[in-house]
């Protein structure tokens, strides 16, 4: 008996290679990412830094004039100067102690950017982040001007990621090698400063960009700028720094010059009155005299008092809403480029924003 055997189609696929589901962009990127930093922290245990010749290596770089001159800054706080490392000598010292990674990434929103910062230890596994917000605005004497440039936007986030980039590198360093580093630099300007017409002259034109005049200057330092002394020099350079990096407004320093009091102008002269030669002329004269005067006009009236400016409110509502040491970071700047006028009641609202983030308060 013979039985019919049904014929099957052939599946044309059916000896195709068999092909991985592709992954996700962000998926492999984690995973590029994790690959990166286990190879590193590998490295850094196969490869642990010398303590003795880091140390070295960071003295030997602070006996240059080009570094001692930009390592550290000075700005004034409550009628206090405070001084400390600058960006610059934050990462020299990070490139010499080995095994030190350091970057910042940004994701840009709609009006503000969303900043990541860290300095990560890769032999000791200690790693310092700081993440913030930084509105794409700029405080003006005018009020605040919104950013739209991107070469704008990019260098204010750029501004505000290498403080808090200083601060994570400060934070993984020993602060005793920070200590050693910023005393070399002041023995090598004490060493090295020389005061010559040249250097002067590029004082004085560094100090143009920021609206500073020979004459404030010479204010400042209370003689001419011919008789100035290294200490001197190596002081302006350290207000130079802090003006650079944004730690301090001119103001600060340096007394604005009062405008030229406009000159008199001479009072016109009366006009002689001639003598009245007639009888008729003489009695005008004498009615003339006994007519009353008009009577005064009213004063105008008085303007209502100022509520503050746009920026000190901006001030107010920043510092009341202040949760962290990063953002009193943040109300600080804000309060240096106020007016004078305004600068006590702003320190009130700061010193409270400090209480309320020390007892854990949180804003209003």
């Amino acid at each position: 008996m013979n039985t019919a055997v049904a014929e099957t189609e052939v599946n044309p696929f059916g000896n195709a290679p068999i092909v991985a589901a592709p992954r996700s962009r962000l998926v492999a990127a984690a995973q590029r990412e994790l690959a990166d930093v286990q190879g590193s922290i590998m490295l850094a245990k196969m490869n642990p830094r010398d303590n003795i010749a880091a140390m070295d290596e960071i003295i030997q770089a602070c006996m240059r004039p080009s570094l001692a001159e930009v390592a550290t800054y000075e700005y004034s706080r409550g009628g206090t100067e405070i001084t400390g490392p600058t960006i610059r000598l934050a990462e020299c010292i990070a490139q010499c102690w080995d095994n030190i990674h350091i970057g910042w990434r940004e994701d840009r929103q709609a009006g503000k950017s969303v900043v990541e910062v860290w300095a990560w230890d890769l032999q000791k596994n200690h790693k310092e982040t700081a993440e913030f917000e930084v509105p794409h605005e700029r405080h003006t004497g005018q009020g605040i001007k919104m950013l739209t440039d991107p070469r704008d936007i990019y260098e204010t986030v750029a501004n505000q990621a290498a403080r808090r980039r200083r601060a994570c590198i400060l934070a993984v360093i020993p602060s005793d090698v920070v200590e050693t580093a910023v005393k070399q630099c002041e023995k090598t300007l004490k060493v090295k400063t020389e005061v010559t017409k040249e250097r002067l002259q590029e004082m004085l034109t560094a100090f143009a960009e920021f609206g500073v005049t020979r004459e404030q200057i010479e204010k400042r330092i209370q003689r001419r700028l011919d008789a100035i002394s290294p200490a001197q020099l190596i002081a302006l350079g350290k207000i130079y720094n802090s003006l650079k990096d944004g730690m301090s407004q001119p103001a600060a320093w340096f007394k604005e010059q009062p405008a030229p009091a406009p000159e008199p102008e001479g009072e016109p002269e009366t006009p002689k009155k001639e003598p009245a030669t007639t009888r008729t002329a003489a009695l005008k004269e004498t009615l003339r005299a006994r007519k009353p005067a008009p009577p005064p006009e009213p004063p105008p009236p008085a303007a209502e008092p100022l509520t503050g400016s746009e920026q000190f409110q901006y001030f107010t509502r920043r510092a009341r809403n202040a949760r962290s040491d990063e953002q009193l970071m943040d109300v600080a700047d804000l309060m240096r480029n106020l007016p004078e006028e305004e600068v006590q009641a702003a320190q009130t609202e700061y010193d409270a924003a400090c209480k309320r983030v020390r007892e854990g308060k949180g804003g209003d």
